[in-house]
């Protein structure tokens, strides 16, 4: 049998959506185990096999979901509703976990008397960097001094990329092109062949920076673009792996990049409307975006306590951390905002998936 198209999957009671943004936030904490105590990212197996890290990948699926259903919740509900549930959906969660690290783990672990802690003008500018431009290598007063990076919240910097490419969707949607497909595969091409040029002339020169400028806006809307073409794409195996073997045949290329991450954004996808569309990977708690913002400072703390035991060592300890405090974040402030979000649209429960940035 043929496979069925993304709109016919899409269709269909279940998905994998939010077992899928789970496995991805837990590949995050798993990949920054291997730089954590020791700052090299190259470390890690699967960046010398790839090129680039776990956590690299599993940011790249973030940014395809979070395109196919942001793209989705804007053209389904309205761009009213579509602001303020992108709003209620990640600035509760980010002011939570700004201010307990700031003013709870900061004043903890920091070698600085709490009070002369809490009078340094560096931990309200953190507090302010963080919340206003997600500001990442900033460092709090006397906090993982000996750590070989000493940023507490060393992963909010995507979310400037995430708010960005929100403020695309709106855009689109303000120019009528979410009602024409062809637009958004033109933007998927037009960065696609931007990457491939930049590789090819800068090869392994080319600033992590101008990568990262491309490679999530072109994932991104390589999800876009799935969605807005579900009626003729498919869920087909086959066609991830051929967009695989493409990839590993131009590894040594300047497409290899371009192609490995449109695999990426479309295996994303076939996961969750095909192998992962069951009621096991369709938990009632997404604890993926609170996972994300905890994971970095409770490893950043456990190696800090303990600094001669292995980032992987203490990976199990980090976890079993993390975990419980995601959900704290889930049921404590996550789901109390889209309830929030769904009494102020006048509804009675949630709606459909509502994706965390990465």
């Amino acid at each position: 049998m043929s496979a069925p198209t993304i709109a016919t999957a899409l269709d269909a009671r279940r998905n994998g959506f939010t077992g899928l943004r789970l496995a991805l936030a837990l590949a995050v904490v798993v990949s920054h185990a291997f730089s954590v105590a020791t700052g090299a990212a190259g470390d890690e197996p699967l960046a010398r096999l790839t090129g680039y890290t776990l956590g690299e990948h599993a940011v790249n699926g973030f940014f395809a979901v979070s395109g196919f259903l942001v793209t989705m919740s804007c053209d389904r509900r309205g761009l009213r509703d579509y602001v303020l549930a992108r709003t209620l959906r990640i600035l509760p969660g980010l002011l939570a976990a700004t201010t307990v690290v700031s003013l709870g783990l900061g004043a903890a672990l920091t070698r600085l008397p709490v009070s002369e802690y809490l009078r340094e003008p560096a931990v309200w500018s953190f507090i302010r960097g963080t919340l206003t431009t997600f500001k990442s290598n900033a460092a709090l007063p006397g906090l993982f001094e000996a750590n070989p990076y000493r940023a507490p919240l060393g992963t909010v910097w995507t979310l400037k990329y995430e708010v960005l490419c929100y403020l695309g969707v709106v855009v689109a949607a303000l120019c009528g092109l979410l009602r024409r497909r062809w637009p958004a595969l033109l933007i998927v091409a037009g960065l696609a062949l931007a990457l491939s040029v930049a590789s090819g002339l800068r090869g392994s020169d080319l600033p992590k920076g101008v990568e990262t400028a491309l490679r999530l806006p072109m994932i991104f809307a390589a999800g876009a673009c799935l969605y807005l073409w579900r009626a003729q794409l498919r869920v087909s195996a086959a066609a991830l792996a051929c967009l695989t073997f493409g990839a590993v045949v131009l590894a040594r290329t300047p497409a290899y990049p371009a192609l490995l991450f449109l695999a990426e954004a479309y295996g994303a996808v076939w996961l969750a409307l095909g192998p992962l569309a069951h009621r096991v990977f369709d938990p009632p708690a997404d604890l993926s975006y609170g996972i994300y913002l905890y994971g970095w400072p409770v490893q950043q703390s456990l190696h800090a306590l303990w600094p001669d035991v292995s980032g992987p060592a203490l990976l199990i300890p980090a976890l079993g951390l993390t975990l419980p405090v995601a959900a704290l974040s889930w049921y404590g402030i996550e789901r109390p905002a889209l309830l929030l979000k769904a009494r102020a649209l006048g509804r009675k429960r949630l709606g459909t998936i509502e994706p965390a940035g990465p």
